[in-house]
């Protein structure tokens, strides 16, 4: 048992990691959002968005506490093609992918329940 304990902290780090949200860019959105497995929340910000920092705690929270889910983050200053791509005119907006299709959508800061109202649609 003392080996198992060791080998479930050492694998703890990791799974930590890969609960974070990821950057989403032109070059990895197919294969992280469109042909993910798991459903995909995006949040659509800018670092100059107060709202926008407002929300992202929250996005954080739900990918540490939600395994089901890929969480991930698109700075529309770096990547004006993908927000044009979807009609973000505003931000933050909050789009859910499931099977490679956008199933729900969301603009401005909304409190946690919210974002997981989103999701559980």
């Amino acid at each position: 048992m003392g080996y198992t304990k060791t080998n479930e902290q050492q694998t703890h780090p990791q799974e930590v990691e890969d609960m974070e949200p990821i950057t989403i860019t032109t070059e990895n959105f197919d294969a992280e959002v469109l042909h993910s497995e798991k459903p995909v929340l995006l949040d659509f910000w800018a670092s100059w968005c107060g709202p926008c920092r407002m929300l992202s705690p929250i996005v954080n929270e739900v990918a540490e506490e939600r395994s089901d889910v890929k969480v991930g983050k698109v700075n529309v200053d770096e990547q004006p093609d993908l927000a044009a791509q979807f009609g973000v005119m505003s931000i933050p907006t909050l789009l859910v992918f499931q099977n490679g299709r956008l199933v729900n959508q969301a603009v401005g800061a909304r409190p946690k329940s919210g974002v997981l109202a989103l999701l559980d649609r």
